[in-house]
Formats: C-alpha cells, structure tokens, sequence
C-alpha cells in the first residue's frame, strides 16, 4: 500500500448511519417557494427588460425590491417571470441531480435536492444535496464531484445560445447609473461566435457592454458564475472533490494557494471572494475518507482537465462593477481617519 494510505484512509471501520427518514414534504415545500420567489424577482427583471433598464436594476422606487405583492396584485406580471424562474431552477435542477444520481449509482446515501428561497436580486440562494453516508473510492468522489458541474454547464449554456439574440440595445449613458456586470469568457466567446455566424443580428450582434441582456440571459449568467463558484479547486466544493480525488497530498496546498489568490482579487476586484476564501478555510478543516486504491486514471483525467476549462471559461473575477472591496475600505479609512485626527487635535 501507498505511503499516504495511513494519512488518507483509517485502517478503522465505520459504521454506515442508518438513512433517516425522507421528508419529501419538506422537499417539495421548498422548491415551491424557490419557484414563487424567483417568478417574483424574474417578473421585476422583465419588468425592467421591457422599460429599457437592465434586468438586475433597483433603481426604481415605484417597483418594491421583492415585489410579491406588486406581482399578485395583477397577476398577468407572474407570466413575465416564467422564463428566467424555468431556465434558473432547471440549472439548479440539473447540478443537485447530476450529484445525485451519481451518488445512486455508487450507492451512496444522498438526499433529494433542498431549494433555498431568499428574496435576493435573483429570489434563491440555489440548492443542496446531504450526503449521509461515506463515499467508498476516489473513482467515486470523482464521478459524483464533477457530474454537477458538468450538467448545470450543459443547461446553462443551451439557455446562453438561445436567449443571447434576445437582447436589445441600451440607452446611451444607462450604464454608468445602472446595475453593471462582468462576463466571463464563454459569454464573450459564444457572442462572438453567434455573431460572426450571423445568429445574432441587430441591437443582439452588438458588443455586450452596449446591449440589455433578456432575463432569461441573465439565468444562464448566474448559472454560469455559480459553475465557477463550485469548481475553485479547494476545500469541499465540487472542485474539491475533484483535487481530492486525484491528488489526496496536494488537496490542502491547493486550497491554501487558491484562498491566497482569492484574498488580492477580493480587494481589487470584487468583495465577494473575500468570502468564499472564509468558506474554503473552513472547509478545509476536514474532507471525507475515501480508500486510497483504485486511483483515478484513464478517460478521468481527460474529464479533470474539462473541469479546469469550465473553471476558465465561466470565472468572472469582477461579477458586478464597483464592488472591489478597496472601494468599500476607501470609506471605512478615511472615517477612522478622521476619528483619529479629531482624537489627536483635542
């Protein structure tokens, strides 16, 4: 046996829980208010769409920020909604399954995805699935680590190619005032691509900081970041897993650089990472045991070096502009300045 078996693997076995009962009410309840919260907010981002301000827009104080109930009073608005709710909860839908059903497959106990409903610019915080019961090879932690990613990519970027000609051209100036996004090379590529194969003609062929992407664009936008967010490589993300499953020795060094990387672009490019950094520390503090043999080989590693290119093609190291978390220390510092100075002058 390997040298690392006795680091990775404990010669010690453990009990196999017993798989609770499966509370499918509680499922179902929370999938139906994810989909009542993202109508809402989807109805709002058409709302916005059809008045020429980007989807993602708060500027408007005649529209409530989570308007259920400016939605219910003409329910004629939820219709609005239906495309961005239907290509988002599918996303999210694919990911958790694609998880699951591996984890069927090996024989692990996992539960059925749990929905999270909050009224956030997009109405959910997106899905999980409950792993209670060890996952017995890295072959398996493999497989199931990288199946979500690879099915919500697939969805995300069919609803990309089909809502992209969607698009309609912004007003001059509306940029600078309004809620802006950053694009991660796939969007960028594809929109050349479409373009230059005459699919998108119109205000849709023009550059993507000078048009309103439709809601259903910003769907596979947010499925897109969230593919990202899952493949950083550390800690008990997907991309975890995946480090794990062919490299054990190097999981906790990997993470480690990934955090130190993720530290620079929360203050130079979006606050954000700051957080995923805490995140990924503390999930680093333990990984589930998996047998070092059978190691991960073969058309695995091919699959591996995939994930790598999603990471690259749907990362957006700035999502939203003028959220670089030097922009937000800029007002904290100079007010302790000036508390400071005020102290020293008495």
């Amino acid at each position: 046996m390997a040298s690392s078996t006795v680091e990775y693997m404990r010669p010690i076995p453990i009990p196999e829980p017993r798989a609770p009962k499966k509370r499918y009410w509680l499922h179902g309840l929370l999938l139906l208010a994810t989909c009542f919260t993202t109508l809402v907010m989807g109805a709002r981002m058409q709302y916005n769409f059809q008045h020429g301000r980007p989807a993602l827009s708060i500027e408007d104080d005649s529209v409530p920020y989570f308007p259920a109930s400016w939605v219910l009073s003409h329910p004629e608005r939820l219709l609005g909604g239906v495309p961005f709710m239907a290509a988002l909860m599918l996303f999210f839908l694919a990911h958790e399954m694609g998880h699951y059903l591996y984890c069927r497959h090996y024989g692990v106990y996992a539960t059925l995805p749990f929905f999270i409903p909050v009224p956030t610019l997009i109405g959910t915080m997106g899905a999980v699935i409950l792993i209670r019961s060890r996952i017995r090879s890295r072959t398996a932690l493999f497989d199931i680590g990288i199946a979500g990613p690879i099915a919500g990519f697939v969805v995300a970027l069919a609803v990309l190619v089909f809502s992209l000609a969607w698009s309609k051209p912004m007003h001059p100036g509306i940029g600078a005032a309004e809620y802006e996004l950053g694009y991660p090379l796939i969007f960028q590529w594809l929109h050349r691509l479409l373009a230059s194969m005459n699919f998108l003609r119109g205000p849709a062929a023009l550059p993507l900081n000078r048009v309103l992407l439709h809601p259903t664009t910003i769907a596979a936008w947010v499925g897109m970041f969230a593919t990202s967010l899952n493949l950083l490589p550390g800690g008990q993300l997907d991309g975890g897993h995946i480090i794990f499953s062919i490299a054990p020795k190097t999981h906790k060094i990997i993470s480690r650089l990934t955090i130190l990387m993720l530290l620079p672009m929360a203050y130079y490019l979006w606050v954000g990472w700051f957080l995923w950094a805490v995140l990924l520390q503390v999930s680093s503090l333990r990984h589930p045991q998996v047998a070092e043999w059978p190691r991960v080989s073969g058309g695995r590693i091919w699959l591996a070096a995939f994930a790598l290119l999603m990471l690259v093609l749907t990362l957006t190291p700035a999502p939203f502009a003028h959220s670089a978390g030097r922009d937000f220390a800029r007002p904290v510092l100079d007010w302790v300045h000036g508390i400071l100075a005020h102290w020293m002058r008495r």
